[in-house]
């Protein structure tokens, strides 16, 4: 039995040029970090040949082409397993948030499968391999930037080149940084999933009238990346600020009344700046705040639920091995 555990990831600024439509233009690059919220993928010999698969749904099948699930259907593929075995998933948090759950999903089944083979991956070759299964397989209109945080884990600065290339650079700041960075922080879950998908279409779609919005982003990016190693931690808030507001204008659905309603509260209790992580729609609310006033942004918005979190220094690992 093998079981891999795979950071989920809460980005910071830069999101969005880490699709294709900007960064084969003029390279990309996001601040992100992973999160101690996980996804567990289990691999085991099954005992006949048949293929059983335990997630929302549960699948016997008695070859790869039935699977119904796409990703484990793909990463098996990419493996070369036929037949025999057993792969169960389990996660922190639900998916359809914006925290990376797809693509942790994928580098974590892909670094359990290797291992049941015997096979050592890099955080390069698992995260490279679950953005073709992801991105040029199965045709999703997402992009790099949440497979290389569940890969690499830590706080980073991605940069996606035109070449197709992914530069990851590690923020390199004191502990007391971040300590600082995370004192202000507040993760709230806002009741809702949605489908990142359907989103990213639409954003993708509209790129040549979104451009000039993107490249604010990627420099925020720099920007972000040079305050948090200069120790400017506060000066983060008005980034993620600025960058919300680009954001939620590239697309319908990104943002709607309620969240916007929660955004002008949490700021007039003492947040600075924000965004709703992954494509947007709902999922999970990240707040900037000042300092000591975390309590009192909570309490603005009641019935948002408060989600406790310390960053990650580790990316996807194998934490059990048995025969």
């Amino acid at each position: 039995m093998i079981i891999s555990r795979t950071p989920f990831r809460i980005s910071f600024v830069g999101g969005g040029t880490d699709l294709s439509a900007f960064y084969r233009r003029q390279a990309g690059a996001v601040v992100s970090t992973a999160i101690d919220k996980y996804m567990y993928i289990t691999v085991n010999h099954y005992f006949d040949d048949s293929i059983i698969l335990k997630y929302s749904k549960t699948e016997l099948v008695k070859r790869v082409g039935d699977i119904k699930h796409p990703l484990l259907r793909e990463c098996l593929r990419r493996v070369g397993i036929q037949k025999g075995v057993e792969i169960t998933s389990m996660a922190d948090v639900v998916a359809g948030t914006g925290l990376g759950s797809s693509s942790s999903f994928t580098v974590g089944v892909l670094h359990a499968l290797y291992a049941h083979l015997g096979r050592f991956k890099t955080a390069e070759e698992l995260a490279r391999e679950a953005c073709e299964i992801e991105i040029e397989v199965l045709k999703e209109p997402i992009g790099k930037q949440d497979q290389y945080i569940a890969a690499y884990g830590g706080l980073q600065f991605l940069e996606f080149m035109p070449d197709e290339s992914v530069r990851v650079d590690p923020l390199i700041c004191p502990a007391k940084t971040k300590a600082q960075l995370h004192a202000r922080l507040l993760l709230l879950y806002t009741g809702a999933t949605r489908s990142a998908s359907k989103i990213l279409r639409r954003q993708r779609a509209n790129y040549d009238a979104k451009a000039a919005g993107l490249r604010r982003l990627r420099e925020l990016a720099e920007f972000g990346r040079r305050e948090l190693q200069l120790g400017m931690v506060d000066s983060l808030g008005e980034l993620l600020h600025e960058g919300w507001q680009i954001k939620r204008s590239l697309a319908d659905g990104i943002s709607n009344p309620r969240i916007d309603r929660a955004y002008d509260a949490a700021r007039k209790a003492g947040a600075v700046g924000g965004k709703i992580l992954g494509a947007g729609g709902g999922g999970f609310l990240l707040l900037f705040c000042k300092p000591g006033r975390q309590d009192r942004v909570a309490a603005a918005l009641p019935g948002w639920r408060r989600i406790p979190f310390q960053f990650e220094s580790e990316g996807s690992k194998i934490i059990y091995v048995a025969k």
